[in-house]
C-alpha cells in the first residue's frame, strides 16, 4: 500500500468517486470543500489517500490551521462538523495514521483533530462531551413529516403559513450573507467571509441551495444555505434578522426546506447538523423530535498539549462574545473574517 497526498485543484475523479460510494462519508470529505476553504480563506490543505494496487482503500482530508490566537492545527475537516478518515479495512486505517502523525510532526502542529461521527480509535484522546448530531429519516409522504414534528413545534411552523410566508431560491449568497451575519453578531460570534459562500457555491453547484423566506411583501428575513449529498438534506448555514422570530421565519424555512428535499430531491435523511450540547440551537433541534447524538472526535496531541477547548461555551471567550454582541455590524463583518478563518 502507498499513502500520497491529492492535488485538490487537479483532477478529484479517483476521491470523489470513493467518497460517493464509502457508506460512512459525509458532504464535507468532497474535494469541493477543500477547495472552497483554501479559496477562500487561504489554509493548506493536505488531502491524503492510500492506494493498494492502484486503487483507493482509504483517505483523510486534512486542513491546515495556523493561528496565533488558537494555535497550529491539522483538522479533518475545517470548517466542517464532520470528517474523518473513511478506509475499507484496518490496514488502510493504519496506513493513513502513521503518515497523520509524520504529517503532524513535520508541520510541527499543536493537534490533529479528526471530526468522526463515531469511534475510530479506542487509544486517541477523545472529546464527547461538547457536540451531538441531530439525524432523522424523512418519509416519503411530506404530510406524515409534517404530523412528526411536535405538537408545539408544528404549530411554529404553521403559524409561519398563516403568516404568508414563501420560500425561494437565490442563485447567489448575498441576502444569506446579510442575515447570516447579522445572527452571528447579535450571538457573539465572528461570521466568515462573503468569500467562503461564494465559493462553496460555485464549487458545490447545483447540490449546494440558498433557500430564502420572503415575507407575503416580498421582504428577505432568514435564509440557509444547504447542501445534497446522495440521499441526504444538510443546512448548514442559516440565519434571520430581527424580524424573523415574530414571523417564526426559521421555523417556516427547515420545514420548507424539509418539504423540498423529500418532494424535489428524493432525500431520505435531513441531517440538522451538530450543536453544542446545552445551548439553545441544540434545545431547537431537539423541539423538532430529532434525537441528538455525541459526535465522537479524536486527537492526535504534541507531547505536553492538552486537548483544544476553542470552544463560546469557554468561560475565557465569555468577555469577549459580550463585547462583540456590542460592534457595529460593518465593524463586526469586516473584523470577523479575519478572526473565524483562525477558528476552523
Amino acid at each position: 500500500m502507498q499513502v500520497k497526498i491529492v492535488d485538490i485543484f487537479g483532477d478529484c475523479a479517483g476521491w470523489d468517486n470513493y467518497v460517493e460510494n464509502h457508506p460512512e462519508a459525509t458532504v464535507y470529505h468532497l474535494s469541493a470543500w477543500g477547495r472552497a476553504v483554501s479559496c477562500s480563506m487561504g489554509h493548506e490543505c493536505y488531502y491524503m489517500v492510500v492506494e493498494d494496487q492502484g486503487s483507493i482503500c482509504g483517505l483523510i482530508p486534512l486542513i491546515h490551521i495556523k493561528s496565533r490566537l488558537f494555535g497550529n492545527s491539522l483538522i479533518s475537516v475545517a470548517f466542517a462538523t464532520g470528517g474523518g478518515p473513511l478506509f475499507d479495512h484496518r490496514e488502510a486505517l493504519a496506513a493513513l495514521d502513521a503518515e497523520c502523525r509524520a504529517l503532524r510532526e513535520s508541520l510541527a502542529v499543536d493537534y490533529l483533530e479528526s471530526r468522526n461521527r463515531e469511534e475510530i480509535h479506542d487509544n486517541w484522546p477523545s472529546k464527547k462531551e461538547t457536540y451531538s448530531v441531530f439525524r432523522k429519516i424523512l418519509s416519503p409522504d411530506n404530510e406524515k413529516n409534517l404530523l412528526a414534528i411536535p405538537r408545539k413545534q408544528r404549530a411554529m411552523v404553521r403559524k409561519g403559513i398563516k403568516f404568508g410566508l414563501k420560500a425561494v431560491v437565490d442563485e447567489l449568497p448575498d441576502r444569506l450573507f446579510s442575515m447570516y451575519s447579522t445572527s452571528l453578531r447579535n450571538l457573539g460570534s465572528p461570521v466568515f467571509p462573503q468569500k467562503l459562500f461564494y465559493c462553496l457555491k460555485q464549487e458545490y453547484g447545483e447540490n449546494c441551495e440558498i433557500l430564502t423566506i420572503e415575507t407575503d411583501h416580498g421582504k428577505a428575513i432568514s435564509s440557509v444555505m444547504t447542501f445534497y449529498f446522495r440521499d441526504e438534506v444538510v443546512p448548514y448555514y442559516g440565519g434571520g434578522n430581527f424580524e424573523a422570530r415574530r414571523f417564526a421565519a426559521n421555523d417556516f424555512m427547515y420545514w420548507s426546506l424539509m418539504e423540498r428535499a423529500v418532494a424535489q430531491r428524493d432525500c431520505r435523511i435531513f441531517d440538522f447538523g451538530r450543536s453544542k450540547n446545552g445551548t439553545g440551537a441544540f434545545s431547537f433541534k431537539k423541539n423538532w423530535g430529532f434525537e441528538p447524538r455525541a459526535l465522537n472526535y479524536e486527537f492526535i496531541l504534541k507531547d505536553g498539549t492538552q486537548m483544544p477547548d476553542i470552544n463560546p461555551l469557554n468561560p475565557k471567550y465569555q468577555l469577549m462574545i459580550k463585547l462583540w454582541k456590542k460592534l457595529p455590524l460593518p465593524i463586526a463583518n469586516f473584523v470577523g473574517p479575519l478572526i473565524s478563518r483562525s477558528l476552523g
